[in-house]
């Protein structure tokens, strides 16, 4: 029984307070790896398609700044999080990216690596940025103080995004729910209805803020040239 409706999101409603709850992210393992099957599913067939699709949006984002293995980064980078939302839309099973220090985990590396990178081999280009061509004179150091402002906070927005993203669909679907021992028959039907229909919406909002991510840490990659 829920104490507060943000219980939900909290690790420590394991068995004897230890964090379990975290393990649901391993069940990818048990998703992933279809490559010992001797004939490829429909699961594994829509996994290639969804592949090529996010190495072609990739690749034209970043042309002629791809590096070697940033397909395979940022599309393994997709799946994870798509995985993991799409997971905690089931019962009982615990929303890992509903959490900002899992999803920091991710954005918070991106960005730091990319910092060092860019500083330390292109360090003319970072100064570049930071005043976009055309800017007054006059406005360059206040040009500045936003450029830097707002590559700081980057990390902390792609997690931010995905979080609030996540718990506010949880959180409408848990308060409706809470609701339907009050209510009649015929209202019962309506809230399920309701229910079934937010949960679709859930669904496309876990492959969206997925590849969301995806794209805006690909994004800032292709501003480091």
């Amino acid at each position: 029984m829920m104490t507060n409706l943000f219980s939900i999101f909290d690790p420590y409603s394991s068995f004897f307070t230890l964090q379990l709850n975290w393990f649901s992210s391993l069940l990818l393992i048990v998703i992933l790896p279809l490559n010992f099957w001797l004939i490829p599913n429909r699961l594994f067939l829509l996994m290639k398609t969804i592949f090529f699709f996010i190495k072609k949006e990739i690749f034209n984002l970043m042309k002629l700044n791809l590096y070697k293995g940033n397909n395979l980064f940022f599309i393994t980078l997709f799946f994870i999080l798509l995985m993991n939302n799409f997971l905690g839309l089931f019962p009982y099973i615990f929303t890992s990216t509903s959490h900002l220090i899992f999803n920091l985990t991710f954005s918070l590396p991106i960005w730091l690596s990319l910092m060092i990178f860019g500083w330390t081999r292109k360090t003319q280009n970072m100064f570049i940025h930071l005043i976009p061509n055309g800017t007054p004179p006059i406005l360059m150091p206040f040009m500045v103080l936003i450029e830097t402002i707002s590559n700081i906070i980057r990390p902390g927005t792609l997690a931010i995004r995905l979080t609030a993203n996540m718990i506010a669909g949880h959180l409408l679907i848990t308060l409706l729910s809470q609701n339907g021992t009050s209510l009649s028959t015929m209202f019962i039907f309506l809230l399920i209805l309701i229910e079934v229909m937010l949960l679709i919406l859930e669904m496309s909002v876990s492959i969206i803020q997925a590849y969301v991510f995806t794209i805006l840490s690909t994004l800032y990659t292709s501003e480091i040239h």
